[in-house]
C-alpha cells in the first residue's frame, strides 16, 4: 500500500515543482506605447494682464500613451511632464537650461488662470510686456510594472504646441530697494543691529525684480547659515527658506519673508541670484 502511494505522490510533486519553476521563469515583456497627443484651448496669440489675473487662461489636454505589455494593457500610473520652452533657433527646442517642467501623475489635463500661467512662464526669465513664442509638449514615462518587468523608463513625447504669449510683471514679494547677505557662512558673519552696510555683501539690482552678487565667498562649517536682508544691520525684515532650517537645496531654492536660515554650498566663490518675481534664488 505504501509503495502504491509513493508511485502516485512523487510524479504529482515533480509536476508541481516543474510548474513552479516555469512560473518563476515567466517574463513580462514591455511592448512600448504611442506618443501622446497634446491639444490647447487656444492657438493664441495671448496677452496676459494683471487686471484679469483671476480669469481662465489656457487649458491643456493630452492622450494616454496606452503602454502595452505581453500580459496585457498597462495598469500602472503614467507620469507626465508638461515641458515649456522658448521656441527659438538659438538652441534646440527643450534644451534651454531655464525650461519649465510641471509634473503630473495619471492626470491627462491641466488648466491655468492668467496669473498662474504668468507665474509659470516667469521661470524662463524673459522680458515682460513683450510677445514670446513658447513651445509646449508632454513627456510620458512609467515605472516598472511589477518585479518581473523593466520598462527602462524610456519616455515618449507628444507633438509640440506653439503659442505666442505676452507676460506682465508680477512679483511674489514686494521688491526692496537693496539686498544684502548675512550669516556665519559669510565673511561678515551675522550682522548686529545698526551695523554699517558691507559693500562686499551687497547685491546689485540687475532689473526690476532681480538681484545678483558675483564672486561671493561662502565659508564652510556643518551648522553655518545665511539670510538675505534689505537693510544691513536691521533685523526688522529678512528673507529665509520656506521650509525647515538648513533643509534647502544648497544650489538654490525658494525664499520667503521671515523664513529660516539657508544652508550654504561647499566653501568657495559663487554667483548668487535672487529673483523676487519667482520667489527663488540660485547659487552657481
Amino acid at each position: 500500500m505504501k509503495n502504491s502511494i509513493s508511485i502516485f505522490v512523487w510524479p504529482l510533486l515533480a509536476a508541481i515543482i516543474l510548474f513552479a519553476c516555469e512560473k518563476a521563469d515567466t517574463k513580462v515583456t514591455f511592448l512600448g506605447g504611442t506618443a501622446p497627443v497634446l491639444t490647447a484651448s487656444s492657438a493664441g496669440p495671448l496677452v496676459l494682464a494683471k487686471a484679469t489675473a483671476a480669469y481662465s487662461s489656457l487649458q491643456f489636454q493630452w492622450t494616454d500613451p496606452s503602454y502595452q505589455f505581453s500580459n496585457g494593457v498597462n495598469t500602472q500610473d503614467v507620469y507626465y511632464t508638461l515641458q515649456i520652452d522658448l521656441d527659438t533657433t538659438a538652441w534646440t527646442t527643450f534644451s534651454n537650461p531655464n525650461m519649465v517642467t510641471l509634473p503630473f501623475t495619471a492626470e491627462v489635463a491641466t488648466a491655468f488662470t492668467v496669473k498662474s500661467l504668468n507665474t509659470v512662464l516667469a521661470g524662463l526669465q524673459l522680458p515682460d510686456y513683450y510677445p514670446h513664442n513658447f513651445a509646449f509638449r508632454i513627456k510620458a514615462t512609467m515605472a516598472s510594472n511589477g518585479a518581473q518587468v523593466t520598462t527602462n523608463n524610456v519616455p515618449v513625447y507628444s507633438n509640440v504646441v506653439k503659442i505666442t504669449i505676452s507676460t506682465y510683471l508680477d512679483v511674489v514679494y514686494p521688491v526692496p530697494a537693496n539686498l544684502f547677505i548675512t550669516g556665519d557662512a559669510t565673511p561678515g558673519n551675522w550682522m548686529s543691529g545698526g551695523d554699517a552696510p558691507l559693500v562686499s555683501q551687497q547685491f546689485t539690482k540687475t532689473n526690476a525684480y532681480t538681484f545678483v552678487l558675483k564672486n561671493f565667498q561662502f565659508l564652510g562649517g556643518s551648522s553655518v547659515g545665511f539670510l538675505f536682508v534689505p537693510i544691513y544691520g536691521d533685523w526688522t525684515n529678512k528673507y529665509g527658506f520656506t521650509g525647515a532650517k538648513h533643509a534647502n537645496n544648497v544650489s538654490g531654492d525658494s525664499f520667503t519673508p521671515g523664513g529660516n536660515d539657508f544652508a550654504p554650498p561647499a566653501p568657495g566663490k559663487y554667483t548668487i541670484t535672487v529673483n523676487f518675481k519667482t520667489g527663488k534664488y540660485s547659487i552657481q
